[in-house]
């Protein structure tokens, strides 16, 4: 279940308090340590055990050893099966903290309380965790979905522009598979702050919510969800490879321009709805330098992607905005096209 906190977090407050347990663990990192967890324990009302666990901030810490260090911890805690461990962060905290505890003396349950506009609108609903393995984004992972995600837009306050962008991505992403009106809403807004992204926050968490409900497997439909992501992951991974990490919204904004091109060149859309994406993504996201990068080095990892299967890279493209198709083989030299398009045109 999925509630919007209103100020004085009495949906969160009326969970803990018809929810037995023994104690609550709640993973933060060091700057919702700082922003964020002042707020949220200043709200919660009521005689409950807390033990704060922070790790460091960075899609870097989102892997087996920090998972280790967690299990170790909860372990020297004598956290039980009863126990409660609340993810208070961004997409990192959702994957990571979802993860440790789905696994953890063969699972207990966790909340998620997102504070990130990523986290808000895509890690933190719809059951996915997860960590990477070396460079390769979300190799590990289960589909274990949080018992209830409490969404509180005002900590979008506390974000840097950069990172409300890359939340941005996910939905236009949104729109772009699922829902023209929430497409065409968001390109018309003036400005990219946490009060004129805040009234459309719902409709993307509906539009996602809406398809896990259909497929939460990923067997099917979900899969759409993965639009932009084939080539971003890829994108993302070889910059974190290279240890100048950049926001996973960057790199899905990149993917989506390269697998919107992929879409003109299997006549599914016509070039003046290319454009149209294209400049809309573009004008929220500078391009990125990927002359460092070979095209082999990025398909060696595209061919690693879940979604693929006998060997083929499986693309999910749109075939129109506010529709997508899944599981669509594409040609190793119209994926090198596209790469090269997006090179040609970012300017480096």
């Amino acid at each position: 279940m999925i509630s919007f906190l209103d100020q004085d977090f009495s949906q969160l407050n009326d969970y803990l308090s018809n929810t037995v347990f023994s104690k609550i663990y709640i993973l933060v990192d060091e700057n919702t340590h700082e922003y964020c967890l002042p707020t949220l324990l200043g709200n919660i009302s009521g005689d409950f055990q807390f033990e704060i666990i922070e790790i460091e901030a960075g899609e870097e810490m989102k892997n087996i050893e920090t998972a280790v260090q967690l299990w170790e911890i909860l372990t020297e805690m004598q956290a039980d099966r009863k126990a409660l461990m609340m993810n208070l962060g961004g997409g990192v905290i959702s994957d990571l903290g979802g993860f440790v505890a789905s696994t953890f003396k063969r699972g207990i349950r966790f909340i998620n309380v997102p504070t990130t506009l990523l986290a808000m609108c895509d890690a933190s609903v719809g059951g996915k965790t997860g960590i990477d393995l070396a460079h390769h984004k979300n190799m590990v992972g289960t589909f274990t979905a949080a018992e209830q995600t409490f969404i509180y837009p005002k900590f979008l306050e506390t974000l840097p522009l950069r990172e409300l962008k890359s939340g941005f991505a996910e939905m236009l992403k949104h729109g772009l598979i699922a829902d023209k009106n929430h497409w065409e809403d968001l390109i018309s807004l003036q400005s990219i702050d946490a009060e004129s992204i805040a009234d459309h926050i719902q409709n993307s968490v509906k539009i996602k919510h809406k398809i896990v409900e259909k497929d939460f497997h990923e067997e099917n439909l979900r899969k759409t969800l993965n639009f932009g992501h084939t080539v971003g992951h890829a994108i993302e991974s070889l910059f974190l490879a290279k240890e100048t990490p950049i926001l996973h919204g960057e790199a899905v904004a990149a993917g989506m321009i390269c697998e919107t091109y992929i879409s003109l060149s299997e006549n599914l859309i016509d070039e003046e709805t290319c454009e149209n994406i294209i400049l809309n993504i573009a004008k929220h996201f500078p391009m990125l330098d990927l002359t460092g990068f070979s095209d082999e080095e990025l398909l060696a990892l595209m061919r690693n992607d879940k979604k693929n299967e006998d060997g083929e890279i499986r693309f999910s493209i749109i075939s129109e905005i506010g529709s997508c198709l899944f599981d669509q083989s594409i040609s190793t030299q119209t994926v090198i096209d596209s790469l090269k398009t997006y090179v040609k045109n970012s300017g480096f």
